[in-house]
């Protein structure tokens, strides 16, 4: 009972910056917010598409969350309602390029002829050579996001967020072994 009156009388900080700034509009909220998420959501970003779109981007969900901070429900993930306005952003940005294709296409552009040994740069060729949804799937585990994150920022159901990381990983087995046989 004594805890409760003092917690009640005493304000405790939250971890949840960007519930406080959805309540506040302070920007010291939206500055601990870039420092905490701004090289993830970058990261993602670029692994998504290319780096100039990726800052681009980037620059654009950081406005978006300074017009929806209302929006956002203290109850979600901080970090995975970014990350939906981030995806979001980029989808628009390649249905303006018309780049962007729903349907998960299986077929894999050809490997390059280069003859190198197994270095990021390959991986990289490989991740890129998958679909978007796929390689979006994988990136966000990458990220450090469990499957219900996934779907949730993905607006995809949990079978369908299982089975892109499943077909996502073993194009990218088949994509590294024949570019690991041509070497």
């Amino acid at each position: 009972m004594l805890t409760s009156l003092k917690s009640w009388f005493i304000s405790q900080p939250s971890d949840d910056h960007l519930a406080d700034y959805a309540k506040s509009g302070d920007n010291r909220h939206l500055t601990k917010l870039v420092t905490l998420f701004g090289n993830d959501l970058y990261h993602y970003l670029v692994t998504q598409s290319n780096e100039q779109l990726a800052f681009d981007i980037s620059q654009q969900t950081w406005l978006k969350v300074i017009e929806k901070r209302q929006y956002y429900q203290a109850q979600n993930n901080p970090k995975a309602w970014l990350f939906r306005l981030a995806r979001n952003a980029l989808i628009d940005e390649f249905r303006k390029q018309q780049r962007f294709v729903e349907l998960e296409d299986d077929t894999a552009i050809a490997a390059t002829n280069t003859q190198q040994s197994f270095d990021y740069d390959a991986f990289n060729r490989a991740l890129m050579q998958l679909s978007f949804v796929q390689r979006e799937a994988l990136s966000l585990q990458q990220e450090g996001f469990s499957l219900e994150d996934i779907q949730h920022i993905t607006q995809s159901n949990h079978e369908t967020v299982k089975t892109r990381l499943r077909y996502a990983k073993q194009n990218l087995k088949t994509l590294l072994g024949a570019h690991n046989e041509q070497a």
